[in-house]
């Protein structure tokens, strides 16, 4: 059965805030292969500037996946998370994420596509500091394949 279309403008509660640990941080950029010295030691980055270490580019995966959560879990949207392939992941920058940054996400529906045998499913998970800085909007596109 298809994705329920008025489900796209549904936005799930805001996470509890999550700390950007240092040794998160390096544990990720080994992850990926971030190399540069700025996500593993603290005087190189504030060499160049940073408060503190900075986050690979692609590191606010860690906590809006956790935040999608809530979409995937949502009984009645009704995903087979068994079934779901991750197609796409951007991301808009207002500042970097910090090692000490505490952010809270926001889920929201951005879009549901449906095709024969797929439904294209669009998160904007909105992340923000404690404060209610922006820091960065992060969008996954999902595919759920339909019954086999």
């Amino acid at each position: 059965m298809p994705l329920d279309p008025s489900f796209v403008g549904r936005t799930y509660p805001p996470t509890p805030p999550y700390e950007v640990g240092r040794e998160k941080i390096r544990e990720f950029a080994d992850a990926v292969g971030a190399a540069h010295p700025a996500h593993r030691d603290l005087a190189a980055a504030r060499a160049l500037g940073h408060r503190d270490l900075l986050a690979p580019p692609t590191f606010p995966i860690v906590v809006t996946m956790r935040a999608g959560q809530q979409i995937v879990d949502d009984p009645e949207l009704g995903i087979d998370y068994s079934r779901v392939l991750h197609a796409d992941q951007r991301f808009a920058y207002r500042r970097p994420v910090y090692a000490g940054d505490r952010l809270v996400c926001t889920c929201t529906v951005e879009d549901i596509t449906s095709r024969p045998n797929l439904d294209f499913l669009m998160i904007r998970t909105d992340v923000v500091s404690e404060a209610g800085e922006p820091v960065v909007t992060v969008w996954t596109r999902l595919v759920a394949r339909g019954g086999a």
